[in-house]
């Protein structure tokens, strides 16, 4: 009878299980050799067979087809088949981009943050867009204490935030629709916008503007104002925002905060490489 793969200390796909009993490793096997398989690519050797792999991970040559064919379906790796040889796929050179844009998004954003919020006293964000949702990779605190999220890494509603549609205005109104179709704009506040045309009709606005404002839509109390930042090659990749409480970001103030929203987008979008077309004289 052969042996149970729980108690020899082998997780699916040939991989030493973590962590002793079966049912309690937090790892999956088959994840764990799969990420194997793709740090055996090197630039020493950008191609590899079945054999190759299975000798280089010590797992069986079924497996390493197993794990090599997934991968190739899921465009992470690519498949010669004439020579039967294997290759780091497009999809993992568009992963590693975003991983550079956000590396560089950090480097450039930080000190311009800080600056930010020294100028305004406010509490300052980054945000990039995902779907229909924001999230905040970075954030500075100010000495005003709001009652909003404490962590980078938290997602909101695009629509109930500046960021988020400043980030919506940016779309090419097609890819826009499709995003919308078929979706509920949550109230968070009686303020939300929850209709599709309304807010379709600011989003054109904001995009006029350069600049977008959330007044009480996410959260009753605070006010943001957010303004695009643009990659090298001119597209919007996340934008910056001032958040304050309601009573102290108002009337002209918004105006105010709004300059130095866009001046500090306009920084960022600059160390990031990107040059505005120069409009003819």
């Amino acid at each position: 009878m052969s042996a149970d793969p729980a108690r020899s200390g082998l997780a699916s796909g040939g991989e030493p299980a973590q962590g002793g009993a079966a049912g309690r490793d937090p790892l999956l096997g088959s994840v764990r050799t799969a990420a194997r398989v793709l740090r055996a690519f090197t630039g020493m050797d950008a191609d590899l067979g079945v054999s190759d792999v299975a000798r280089r991970l010590g797992i069986s040559k079924s497996t390493a087809h197993r794990v090599l064919a997934t991968l190739a379906a899921e465009r992470l790796l690519e498949h010669d088949p004439q020579t039967g040889r294997y290759r780091l796929g497009l999809a993992l050179y568009e992963l590693g981009s975003a991983v550079s844009e956000h590396v560089d998004l950090h480097a450039a954003a930080l000190p311009v943050l800080s600056t930010l919020r020294h100028r305004t006293g406010e509490m300052v964000h980054v945000a990039v867009l995902d779907g229909l949702e924001v999230v905040y990779v970075e954030r500075l605190e100010s000495h005003h204490m709001l009652p909003i999220f404490r962590r980078v890494g938290h997602r909101l509603p695009a629509h109930v935030t500046s960021s988020g549609k400043v980030m919506l205005a940016a779309l090419p109104r097609p890819v826009l629709a499709a995003r919308l179709a078929g979706q509920t704009l949550a109230a968070r506040t009686p303020r939300t916008i929850t209709d599709p045309a309304a807010l379709l009709a600011e989003l054109d606005q904001v995009a006029h503007r350069g600049w977008a404002m959330n007044l009480e839509e996410g959260q009753l109390g605070v006010n943001s104002i957010g303004a695009a930042v643009r990659g090298s090659d001119g597209r919007v990749i996340a934008a910056v925002s001032v958040v304050a409480a309601s009573q102290r970001m108002r009337g002209a103030m918004i105006n105010q905060v709004a300059a130095l929203v866009v001046e500090a987008a306009s920084v960022i979008s600059s160390r990031l490489g990107y040059r505005p077309a120069r409009r003819p004289s």
